[in-house]
């Protein structure tokens, strides 16, 4: 979050600068470098090192290192170059008629007021329309109200893709831009997308996901305060890379497709429930052009916690299942060669939590059996192994662009796998119901999250392993060492998979990633204020309440503890001032500098003030050179008597030991 307390889109110079030929060069030299070095190592292995002893623990593990070679393949495929397409330049005015399209089911009004409240204030001139599956009448109202059309219809089947397929039914435009409930669009988001559709083949513009809520589950922080995100690496690198043999896909969300595009296939695809890439299969077999652009022009709400977490990748590996069962592209009619590795890449990648798997269980196998996966010395093995193994990272590491932290990525590895292989189980299963991912509050209490049983188990596991090391190599267990030297490299390998799957299971019962707190997002900001005429600071907000901070000298003057309805305003940079009424206030805690930090709930309606407020934080623009993941730094909060927790409607309370707007990492 940027000082000045917006949410941050694009860059000043728009999408990423053109990678320098010497960069490009180090990088596609090293890759092929390390597929050269990988061949003649998987040749060796497969003519000198297996062991018939053992050829069930050799065969595995060269399929785990085959996998890893032909996963390095298609990486390499996919991060060949980034930038292939220049970006279109911006466009003020059109003679194509737009429709921004939000769709809804069950997500809350103060998740969808921003996203409604933005899109209207978009430029070109556009229809604005909330496609509300839910068929709620506070939503009607809320969408008329700032002044959006509403549409909903008799049934929900289909989910999402039989929501968007309504509205091409019922709304005659060029173009539709499409939104998910929580996704806020930036300034830019049309003006910069519309100039590829000059070009009457280009079906569809898909733009970076990106998000708001970075204390998610899926987010963290790899340098400093340089804000990881799991999804960054395919948004950033992997999806704008495939623009180079035309095979960007649509994602759902934060895109502009035209309709008479989706009308020549039949419309959004509804038999599976990944209907952007399926749609996007049959766009490309149909010869339409595709385009990724490179530039962060909505922003979202990532899942929260775990459960949401799991529940997305289950239903995104699920989708990819369903499209290789469905619509196959490596058969589908229409599709180019490089359209076809590039789906590959995309939907087998699923298939690599088999591998994750693989690299846990092998090594507790070995260490409790002292038999050895590889027929060659130690001494041999384990350095070239090594020097394989380092190449392969740094090839990864530098085709990644800078958004593959080691640690972290193979840490959600871990995290995704028990979500990932029920899904690759079912390829050809039964029909999957669609499961939206909550959005906005998920609960009141703080109830920990049981971790996958999964997991647990593989934790189990490698314990064991390494506990049964010792009276291994003394001979007190019933079955004898064959190679010592084996079971004790494995039971190191044990020892970093234990690492990893306790890091994983405590992420997932962390006390920060479980029921929400709030009723809205909070927004940290830093902006002057007046609290009934009195000075003060707001340092968070959201649609349903505010936090400030009152100078201990003046504090004691302010009203609101008597049950009157208070006044707040709010100075913004450049929505100017902005009052709302404020329910009667709650001490949270005393900083270090003696301020009062002060919870406030807003008074309900205020329709109008609430727009402006949500404007103020995700679309004005702002200094653009500002980081969006740094947040101004307070003194923490010292305990009251008074309990920090929210009374139902309230907003922005953090505990009391906690400095107020602290984002817990992991």
């Amino acid at each position: 979050m940027s000082p000045a307390g917006a949410v941050q889109y694009g860059s000043v110079a728009g999408v990423p600068e053109p990678e320098s030929f010497g960069r490009l060069w180090t990088i596609r030299t090293v890759a092929l470098l390390t597929l050269s070095i990988s061949t003649v190592y998987l040749g060796w292995r497969l003519l000198f090192t297996l062991d018939s002893g053992s050829w069930w623990a050799s065969a595995f593990l060269l399929a785990l290192e085959i996998h890893n070679t032909v996963g390095l393949v298609l990486y390499t495929i996919a991060g060949w170059r980034v930038d292939a397409l220049s970006p279109a330049p911006a466009v003020d005015d059109t003679e194509l008629s737009i429709a921004v399209l939000i769709t809804t089911y069950d997500e809350p009004a103060e998740v969808l007021l921003p996203v409604i409240a933005a899109a209207l204030e978009l430029q070109p001139a556009h229809e604005t329309w909330v496609l509300d599956d839910g068929n709620r009448e506070e939503i009607r109202q809320l969408s008329l109200g700032l002044g959006a059309s509403y549409l909903t219809r008799p049934s929900n089947d289909h989910a999402k893709a039989g929501n968007l397929n309504n509205a091409l039914d019922n709304i005659d435009v060029d173009l539709i831009a499409v939104l998910d409930a929580d996704h806020v669009p930036g300034p830019g988001f049309l003006q910069n997308t519309l100039g590829y559709f000059d070009d009457p083949s280009v079906a569809f513009v898909q733009t970076p996901q990106d998000f708001y809520n970075t204390d998610s589950f899926e987010h963290d922080v790899v340098r400093g305060d340089r804000s990881f995100n799991e999804e960054a690496v395919f948004y950033r690198v992997i999806l704008p890379a495939k623009n180079r043999w035309n095979a960007a896909f649509w994602c759902g969300t934060g895109a502009v497709l035209r309709a008479e595009a989706l009308r020549s296939v039949g419309g959004v695809a509804t038999e599976t429930v990944t209907e952007d890439i399926h749609t996007s299969i049959r766009l490309h077999a149909r010869g339409w052009r595709s385009v990724a652009h490179n530039e962060v022009l909505a922003r979202g709400l990532a899942a929260a916690d775990a459960r949401q977490y799991l529940l997305q990748r289950n239903r995104w590996s699920t989708g990819a299942m369903q499209v290789l069962s469905v619509d196959n592209p490596m058969t589908r009619p229409g599709l180019t060669l490089s359209q076809r590795l590039a789906y590959a890449a995309t939907l087998f990648s699923w298939f690599d939590a088999w591998r994750s798997l693989g690299y846990v269980v092998l090594p507790v196998v070995v260490a409790l059996s002292g038999r050895s996966p590889v027929g060659a010395p130690a001494r041999v093995y384990l350095p070239v192994f090594a020097t394989v193994l380092g190449a392969q990272f740094i090839a990864l590491r530098l085709l990644a662009r800078g958004y593959y932290p080691p640690f972290l990525s193979v840490l959600f590895e871990m995290l995704r796998m028990p979500a990932v292989l029920p899904a690759t189980m079912a390829l050809r299963g039964r029909r999957h119901r669609f499961q939206p991912t909550p959005k906005g509050r998920t609960g009141s209490d703080r109830a920990q999250i049981a971790p996958p049983r999964l997991l647990v188990l593989l934790a189990a596991m490698s314990a064991l392993a390494i506990l049964a090391l010792p009276f291994g190599l003394a001979g007190l267990l019933p079955w004898s060492y064959q190679v010592p030297a084996a079971a004790l490299v494995s039971a190191i390998f044990c020892a970093g998979n234990l690492v990893l799957t306790v890091a994983a299971i405590r992420r997932i019962r962390s006390i920060r990633f479980a029921g929400e707190r709030r009723n809205a997002y909070r927004i940290e900001v830093d902006w002057p204020g007046a609290y009934d005429g009195l000075p003060c600071r707001v340092v968070n907000v959201s649609l349903t309440g505010a936090q400030i901070e009152l100078d201990p000298e003046v504090e004691g003057r302010g009203r609101g503890a008597g049950g009157s309805v208070s006044s707040l305003v709010v100075s913004t940079p450049l929505r100017g001032d902005i009052e709302l009424r404020a329910l009667p206030r709650r001490l949270l805690g005393v900083r270090a500098t003696g301020a009062r930090a002060v919870g406030l709930a807003f008074a309900p309606g205020q329709l109008d003030a609430r727009r402006e407020l949500s404007l103020a934080v995700f679309h004005d623009p702002v200094a653009e050179a500002a980081n969006m993941h740094q947040r101004p730094e307070r003194p923490a909060l010292r305990a009251t008597a008074e309990p920090a927790e929210p009374r139902n409607g309230q907003v922005g309370t953090p505990e009391p030991s906690q400095p107020a707007g602290v984002r817990p990492r992991g």
